[in-house]
C-alpha cells in the first residue's frame, strides 16, 4: 500500500505527518475523520524506495514525536482513545511502530490502563513517557500531556540531531587522515625502503622507525584490526557492566577541553527541560527528580540529581543541594530554581533555563567545529610532514657524502 506525506490544518495550527492509504482520496477521508483541515494540493506520494528503507527501519524519535502530537490532536478533538490508536496504527508506514501500537490498542480495548499498556513497549516509550501518561489518566488531561511530551521528544532530538551533527566533519576528516596514513605506510614507504636496501646505508633513527613502522604493519594488518576490534568490543561492554568504569569516563568526559562544557550544558538542558515537563505534568517533585536523573545521560550529573532528591525528601529546597555542586549546576540555574520555587513555577522557570543552555549548545558546538578544523588539518599535515622527511632524510644524507 503506497504512503502519502500529508498537511493539514487543526484549529488554525499546521500539522504535518505521512499515512498509509489505497489513494489520495483516502487519505482525504481518513484526516477530515481525524478533525484535521486537509490541504489537498500538500499530499503527495513517497517514492516507494524511501517508504522501503523507512519500513525496514527502527522506530526514531521522529516516529514517536509524529504519533505523540497526532494522537494529541485526536483527543483534544473529541475522539476516544482507541479509535485514535487505531486510525494511527493505520496510518503509519513504519511496520514495526505499526505492530506495537496495534498492541496498545488491544491490550486498552482489553481494559488495561494505557499507561500500562505502553509500559510494555520499554525500549520504543520510555519511564519518563509512561509516567506522564500515567499522571495524566489520572488528572483527565490527555490531551495536555500529549502536547508537551511531543514538545518534549522534539526538543531533546534536536539536541542529540546538533551533536551527532557536529561530528560528522571530524569523522570524515579523521576517516580520511586514517586513509592516508594506511596508503603512505602500506604502499609508498616500502618502495622508499627497498631503494635505501639498495643503497646499502646505515638509515638514520626517523627513517628507521618508520621503515620498521611500516613492515610490521604490512605484514599484521588482519591482526591490527581484528584487534582493535576486539578494545572497541571489550571497552563497551566493561563500560556497560562496570558502574565504576562508566563514572570514571563519564566523568573524564566532563573534565575534556572544549567537549566537556558542551556535555555539561546538554545535560543541564535536558535536566531542566525534563523536569519542568515532569512537574507540569503532575509528577510530585521526588519522582520527578528520580526519572530526571535516570535519563541525564551521565553518571555524575545522575549521583548529583539523586544527592538532590534526598535532600529534598529531608525537607530541604532543589536549590540548595544543587548549591553544593557548583562545577555541575553553575550559581544562575540554582538561582533560577531557588525564584521558581519561592514564586511556585518552578516548571516556568526550568523551561527558560532550559531555553538558555540549548542555545548555549548551539554556540559550544560551532566552538568545538571551529577548534578541531585546524587541529585535525595541523594533526594530518604533522603526521605526513614527518613520513616524508623520514623518507628524504637518506638521500640527504647520501648527497652529503657524495658531496664531501
Amino acid at each position: 500500500m503506497p504512503v502519502f506525506v500529508w498537511e493539514g490544518r487543526v484549529r488554525g495550527s499546521l500539522q504535518k505527518g505521512e499515512m498509509e492509504a489505497p489513494s489520495k482520496s483516502a487519505v482525504l477521508a481518513r484526516l477530515r475523520q481525524m478533525h484535521i483541515q486537509p490541504l489537498p494540493n500538500k499530499i503527495k506520494e513517497k517514492g516507494r524506495l524511501l517508504s522501503m528503507s523507512i519500513n525496514l527501519g527502527g522506530i526514531s524519535t521522529r516516529d514517536l514525536v509524529i504519533f505523540t502530537r497526532q494522537l494529541s490532536t485526536m483527543i483534544d478533538a473529541g475522539l476516544p482513545l482507541v479509535r485514535g490508536l487505531d486510525i494511527l496504527a493505520a496510518q503509519n508506514p513504519n511496520k514495526k511502530f505499526k505492530g506495537i501500537i496495534i498492541k496498545v490498542k488491544e491490550d486498552v480495548e482489553a481494559g488495561s490502563a494505557f499507561a500500562e499498556a505502553l509500559g510494555k513497549h520499554p525500549k520504543v516509550f520510555s519511564n519518563l513517557y509512561v509516567q506522564l501518561i500515567r499522571a495524566a489518566e489520572t488528572g483527565g488531561v490527555l490531551d495536555v500531556v500529549l502536547q508537551r511530551l511531543s514538545s518534549y521528544l522534539e526538543k531533546m532530538d534536536s539536541i542529540k540531531r546538533q551533536i551527532k551533527g557536529a561530528m560528522v566533519y571530524p569523522s570524515i576528516v579523521i576517516g580520511v587522515a586514517v586513509m592516508v596514513l594506511a596508503i603512505v605506510i602500506i604502499f609508498v614507504v616500502p618502495v622508499f625502503a627497498e631503494m635505501f636496501k639498495d643503497m646499502g646505508t646505515t638509515l638514520p633513527k626517523l627513517t628507521q622507525i618508520v621503515v620498521n613502522t611500516s613492515s610490521f604493519v604490512r605484514h599484521n594488518v588482519l591482526l591490527i584490526i581484528i584487534a582493535i576490534g576486539v578494545i572497541i568490543f571489550l571497552s563497551g561492554s566493561l563500560y556497560r557492566r562496570s558502574y565504576k568504569v562508566r563514572r570514571l569516563f563519564d566523568a573524564f568526559l566532563l573534565r575534556m577541553w572544549l567537549i566537556g562544557p558542551l556535555i555539561l550544558k546538554t545535560v543541564i538542558a535536558r535536566f531542566c527541560r525534563t523536569l519542568a515537563t515532569l512537574t507540569a505534568g503532575g509528577i510530585a517533585i521526588l519522582d520527578g527528580l528520580d526519572i530526571t536523573a535516570r535519563a541525564s545521560g551521565n553518571i555524575v550529573t545522575e549521583e548529583a540529581i539523586l544527592e538532590a532528591k534526598k535532600a529534598v525528601s529531608e525537607g530541604q529546597t532543589l536549590a540548595e543541594p544543587l548549591s553544593t555542586r557548583p562545577k555541575l549546576f553553575p550559581p544562575m540555574v540554582v538561582q533560577m530554581i531557588a525564584v521558581g520555587e519561592q514564586t511556585g513555577a518552578l516548571d516556568d522557570m526550568l523551561n527558560k533555563i532550559a531555553d538558555f543552555y540549548e542555545e548555549e549548545v548551539d554556540i559550544a558546538v560551532a566552538a568545538l567545529l571551529s577548534a578541531l578544523e585546524p587541529l585535525m588539518i595541523t594533526f594530518l599535515g604533522a603526521t605526513v610532514g614527518v613520513i616524508v622527511v623520514s623518507m628524504y632524510l637518506p638521500m640527504f644524507k647520501l648527497i652529503s657524502a657524495l658531496s664531501e
